[in-house]
Parts: structure tokens; C-alpha cells; sequence
């Protein structure tokens, strides 16, 4: 059966795209920009190769069918804003294979304006078709939240900016085979600074939640039985929860690398998050120093080094930061994580504990990074010397928290 979509990008966006549409009964192929990282578990891969899904390299194939999907990663650049090089690599493929009468539909974070500035100027001077006239051309902000299981593509809203009118009801048709709902912005930028803004309310809250985490420990006030409390406020609150740092994939937006423009919040919600894996250092320190221990020569056991529980997802985790600033102040790091067999810091394999309750209890201290659902956090908290627990998770008094 022909490919009615080309999911061009198969890592964090890509990846789930094609597998709510595989569900949805789409025949769907799959184009790789580069070395790529999906959220998805090996089993749910292989329900969607037994659907039809198929990977492809022949970039020919994108030109048959009448979707396509651009996701590729877009990861900090060098100057601090995002780095565009894999869609650019990713348009450039599908422009030399574009038919007309092609809805072309951008998934990655991206600048407000990049879909009708150089998306749109590359794919027309490379195929030789117009946008708006010979192909459709739109916008919509991938909401993929993985290991979710309550928020799926099928009953989460679908945004959707286009070039046109008819562009934008193009690529509603499209969306609207996957997903309940489908929400239609005013045009392409409007779209793109929907994904801006939610991913920078989510780093600005965190910020706010890890600031409140510091100031907390220093007046000797339980944060956790405040947010406990504060999130029964049934209007005008939303909880979000400290911890170790922010990872994963999308990266918070000032915009001052592409329009000159600083958003001062997002700034500094960037600087508060950044310094939290030193903050997670200087307080696991403190606390062997309390108990008559010095860093230096401390064995230190850190518990799930992903940045998402229940996931094999190392992306932007804090924990690298946080083993190397430990190794720094001479400690003997190990980890265990269910979802990482093997983990590297510094160019050096870190020894993974192999009997979890025989490590904690040997350790000098345990550091909870992620609350993965497979541990037991109050028999461990039990078989630990010393436990500092920076997700809140453990039983209230098993262990010192963040």
C-alpha cells in the first residue's frame, strides 16, 4: 500500500507523530535526518512496524504521498538559541522531491517566522513550486508529552497555523484524523509562538518552584506540605514540582539570537534552573559534612539518571552535571537506573549497581534524581545510610528532600 505520510525525523517529535498516525490507520513512512533518539520502548516500535509503519532512505518515496511532516530536532545552538541546521536538511530533502498539491506541515520548535521565512524561501527555490498556490504550507506545534498515559495525540488538541486559509483547513484534514480536536491559529507565527509559549511557562514555573525549594530549606519550612496545600486552590494556581534540573528536549526561548529580543522571565527562569545541579551538589556536600562525612572519598549513589520517569530518555538530564560536579569534589559515584544499562561521564563508564537495596546500604549517600514507578522509595529510604531525595517522592521523614 502506498504512503499517505512522510514523517520526516524520527527522534522525540517525529516518533509519536508517526505512531498516533499509524494508529489512526495512515499508511505512514518514516525518513531519518540524523542520529536520532525516540521516547518510544522497543515493543511499541515493533506494533507499529506489524501496522505497515516503515523507516525509509530513498527520499524519492517522499515525494508520493500527500502529507509530510517535517520533525526534525532542534537542539541549543552555540549562540544559546536553537540550532536549525536538521530542518534545514530535512526541507532541502523534501523540496528536491515535491509534487504539487503536498501539504508540508513543520512539527519542530522553532522561531516565530521560520516557517514563512526560510522554510517557505527553501522549499520553493528548490522545488520550483509556490507555497500557497502549488503546495499547502503550515505550522503545528508538536505536543508530545512522553510516558503520558491519561494525554495522548488522540485527546490532545492539535494547533494549526497556515500560509492560507487554505493551507491551514489542508492541514486540519490531515490532523483531524488523528486527534479529537483541532484549534486553528490566526496564521503561521501566531502557531509557532504557541509552542514558545508553552515551553517557556514550563521552565518559568519550575523556576519558580526551585527558588521557593531553596529559600524553603533555608527558613526551615516543608515545601512539599506547601505545595500540597496551594494546589488545592481550584482557580488561579497550577503545582509543578522542584527537582535536580529541567531535561528533555525542548529548549526555552528568549529569541534574542533571532529577533533581538530578550523575554527577561525566560532568561532568568533559565539561570534559576541551570544552577540547580549545583545547588543538588552543595546540599548532598552538606549533608555528609552534618553526619561527620567529607565529599572527598564519599561513595554517592545517584537513583535514575533519565529526565523523565519510566523512560529510557537521557536528553538533557541533570544528572550529568550533577555526577560530574560530585566527581569534582572527589566522591565515588555510582547509579542504577532500570532504563539505562550503561552510562558515561567524562569519556568514563560509571559503575551501575547491580543489587539496588546491597548498594544504597553500602553507600554513603543515596540521591533520588528520578522517581522511576519500579522503586520501592520507603524500603530504600529503610536500607539507606543517608537519603536526599530532590523529587519529593519519598514518605514524608524517610529521607532529607530537596
Amino acid at each position: 500500500m502506498p504512503a499517505d505520510l512522510a514523517v520526516i525525523g524520527l527522534g522525540p517529535y517525529g516518533l509519536p507523530l508517526a505512531q498516533a498516525a499509524v494508529a489512526a490507520g495512515i499508511p505512514t513512512i518514516g525518513y531519518r535526518t540524523g542520529p536520532e533518539a525516540g521516547s518510544l520502548s522497543a515493543a511499541e516500535q515493533r506494533r507499529m512496524l506489524a501496522r505497515g509503519f516503515r523507516t525509509t532512505a530513498n527520499a524519492a518515496e517522499l515525494g508520493r504521498v500527500r502529507t509530510a511532516v517535517i520533525c526534525a530536532p532542534t537542539p541549543r545552538g552555540a549562540d544559546g538559541g536553537l540550532d536549525l541546521c536538521q530542518v534545514e536538511t530535512a526541507a532541502r530533502t523534501l523540496a528536491a522531491w515535491l509534487r504539487p498539491h503536498t501539504t508540508v506541515i513543520l512539527e519542530s520548535p522553532v522561531p516565530p517566522g521560520t516557517t514563512e521565512g526560510p522554510l517557505l524561501r527553501l522549499l520553493e527555490s528548490v522545488s520550483g513550486l509556490r507555497a500557497g498556490h502549488d503546495f499547502h504550507l503550515a505550522y503545528s506545534p508538536s505536543r508530545v508529552d512522553p510516558g503520558n498515559r491519561d494525554h495522548t495525540p488522540a485527546n490532545t488538541p492539535k494547533v494549526i497555523g497556515g500560509l492560507t486559509p487554505a493551507c491551514t483547513e489542508s492541514a486540519a484534514a490531515f490532523y483531524g484524523r488523528i486527534t479529537d480536536k483541532v484549534v486553528r491559529a490566526r496564521g503561521l507565527r501566531e502557531a509557532e509562538t504557541v509552542q514558545l509559549l508553552e515551553t517557556n511557562f514550563r521552565h518559568v514555573n519550575i523556576a519558580l518552584v526551585n527558588e521557593m525549594a531553596a529559600l524553603c530549606h533555608d527558613l526551615g519550612i516543608d515545601l512539599w506540605d506547601v505545595l500540597r496545600c496551594a494546589e488545592t486552590k481550584p482557580f488561579g494556581f497550577q503545582a509543578f514540582r522542584p527537582g535536580p534540573g529541567v531535561g528533555g528536549h525542548a529548549v526555552p526561548q528568549d529569541l534574542t539570537a533571532h529577533a533581538g529580543r530578550t523575554l527577561r522571565m525566560t532568561e532568568l527562569a533559565q539561570e534559576v534552573n541551570g544552577r540547580m545541579p549545583r545547588y543538588v551538589v552543595q546540599r548532598a556536600a552538606a549533608l555528609l559534612n552534618e553526619h561527620g562525612k567529607s565529599a572527598r572519598g564519599a561513595r554517592v549513589l545517584l537513583l535514575g539518571v533519565t529526565y523523565k520517569p519510566d523512560l529510557a530518555d537521557l536528553q538533557g538530564s541533570p544528572a550529568q552535571e550533577i555526577a560530574v560536579r560530585l566527581m569534582e569534589l572527589g566522591a565515588s559515584v555510582s547509579y542504577h537506573d532500570p532504563y539505562v544499562p550503561s552510562w558515561n561521564v567524562l569519556d568514563r563508564p560509571v559503575p551501575r549497581a547491580d543489587s539496588l537495596y546491597e548498594a544504597a546500604a553500602d553507600a554513603d549517600l543515596t540521591i533520588l534524581l528520578q522517581q522511576h514507578r519500579t522503586y520501592d522509595l520507603q524500603g530504600l529510604s529503610v536500607k539507606a545510610q543517608l537519603m536526599l531525595d530532590t523529587r519529593g517522592a519519598t514518605p514524608t521523614g524517610a529521607a532529607h528532600r530537596l
